[in-house]
């Protein structure tokens, strides 16, 4: 029999201790920076931390996320402060940036979803599908797209008819909602949502174009005089919700399949209906502030959409350039709202 000393034991079980250790699985925890260029109360900003909590949950908190307390770019930056790793997760308008995305402003043009849920998830069905390969959201892990509630006219003083719209100063995010502005016959101007209230109760915006949720969000309630409501909207603005690409492609393909499952039409349609519960509170609080509320009449709705007409083939032309068959898959977008109406009767 051979006798081990003293030292050669303890030797032994340190050996057998460290190949036990190197054998259990691992466990490496990720914390990932995200930031809302809205306020905080806006609920947006609460779907992201909502969103955050349900996948650190999901993944047993192995992939964390710390909430920044400050957005660390100008709103329209959001895109180029992610890839860039400023922060590693947020979500932006394309309006914001519409040289670079033409496609998601498909989501944007009048005649879309009566819903926010209806608009985003027929959005989402049509993007993963036909415009994802494009590569418009190069250079960021695309996660979900998705677009607010119907885009309505809110002015300080009464609308009767759109010739009591002319030349009226509008503040606008950009994109679609921009062009119609202008093809109804106000004078659109680009500023940041968050700068809307100072602008209407300075005059220097006679009004804007927004989901009613900005009613709340922005604190409108007291500086709006008329919400002129066009069934379906007049616009709507698309959204992209993406991760900084090398912080994604660090993340275990587990954890990646994890936060895939909670993207895509999933946070499409939880966003969406996040989007419709806030239109309605924003309803709520215009009436209650007494401010004018009208329903636009045929003639109203019949002018505006044949002023709008160019607008779709605008888009329709640029999309096209892109090597799109736009003109099909606008029509498949809209045969998809109605689907999605269908589906949630």
């Amino acid at each position: 029999m051979i006798r081990l000393t003293e030292e050669e034991i303890m030797k032994k079980l340190v050996c057998s201790a460290l190949a036990a250790a190197f054998t259990l699985p691992a466990h490496a925890q990720t914390t990932l920076t995200f930031s809302s260029w809205v306020p905080p109360t806006h609920h947006l900003t609460i779907w992201q931390a909502n969103w955050a909590a349900e996948v650190e949950k999901a993944t047993g908190g192995r992939v964390k996320f710390q909430q920044l307390p400050k957005h660390p770019s100008a709103p329209p930056g959001t895109f180029d402060a992610v890839r860039d790793g400023l922060m590693d997760l947020s979500y932006v308008t394309a309006s914001y940036t519409p040289a670079r995305h033409i496609l998601p402003l498909m989501a944007e043009l009048p005649g879309a979803g009566e819903t926010a849920e209806i608009n985003s998830v027929a959005y989402s069905r049509i993007h993963w599908k036909h415009f994802q390969k494009v590569g418009e959201y190069k250079g960021v892990k695309l996660l979900a797209v998705w677009t607010h509630g119907p885009g309505q006219m809110f002015t300080k003083k009464q609308i009767n008819s759109l010739a009591d719209f002319q030349n009226l100063k509008i503040r606008t995010g950009g994109g679609i909602s921009a062009e119609v502005i202008s093809a109804l016959g106000g004078s659109p101007f680009f500023k940041p949502a968050p700068e809307s209230y100072e602008l209407l109760n300075s005059g220097v915006a006679d009004g804007v174009f927004f989901p009613l949720e900005s009613i709340v969000s922005f604190k409108l309630d007291k500086v709006i005089g008329q919400g002129t409501i066009f069934p379906g909207g007049l616009y709507s603005s698309s959204f992209g919700f993406f991760m900084n690409e090398g912080k994604w492609n660090k993340l275990s393909k587990q954890d990646q399949q994890i936060i895939e499952k909670h993207g895509f039409e999933f946070a499409a349609r939880s966003n969406g209906q996040s989007w419709d519960k806030a239109d309605q509170a924003g309803l709520n609080a215009l009436k209650a502030a007494g401010a004018r509320i009208i329903t636009a009449d045929d003639k109203m709705r019949a002018e505006a959409e044949k002023r709008s007409g160019p607008i779709i083939e605008d888009w329709i032309k640029k999309a096209s350039a892109k090597g799109v068959d736009a003109k099909a898959v606008l029509q498949e977008f809209r045969a998809e709202l109605k689907k999605v109406a269908a589906e949630r009767k």
